[in-house]
């Protein structure tokens, strides 16, 4: 395969990235609109973390060329933060374990 068959096969349509870049943009007005209407709690977060995790995986997978990468070089690179990920969730229910088994060891003791 010469270089202009190459190139050719590695170039993708524009059409691709202004879609993603609009889908962005409206995922980053839906952040804004959490915070202008003001939700609280559980809603607010879930959905902030939401739209942040659609965009960061729009961004890695469009702009950082990853659809079209191969599987093994796609695991390598996104494999480590989803392990990470399981690790902190696993710590978290840990945590949450712990405290409540320190909170009754102390009201039964006064």
């Amino acid at each position: 395969m010469d270089n202009s068959e190459q190139d050719s096969h590695q170039q993708h349509p524009i059409s691709t990235y202004f879609k993603v870049w609009g889908l962005l943009f409206v995922l980053s007005a839906l952040s804004y609109w959490v915070d202008y209407a003001q939700l609280q709690g559980f809603w607010r977060w879930t959905l902030i973390l939401l739209f942040m995790f659609l965009k960061a995986g729009f961004i890695v997978a469009i702009f950082m060329h990853m659809v079209w990468e191969r599987m093994a070089f796609a695991l390598a690179i996104l494999g480590p933060p989803v392990i990470l990920l399981v690790f902190i969730a696993l710590m978290a229910s840990e945590g949450s374990y712990i405290e409540l088994v320190r909170t009754l060891f102390f009201v039964n003791q006064g």
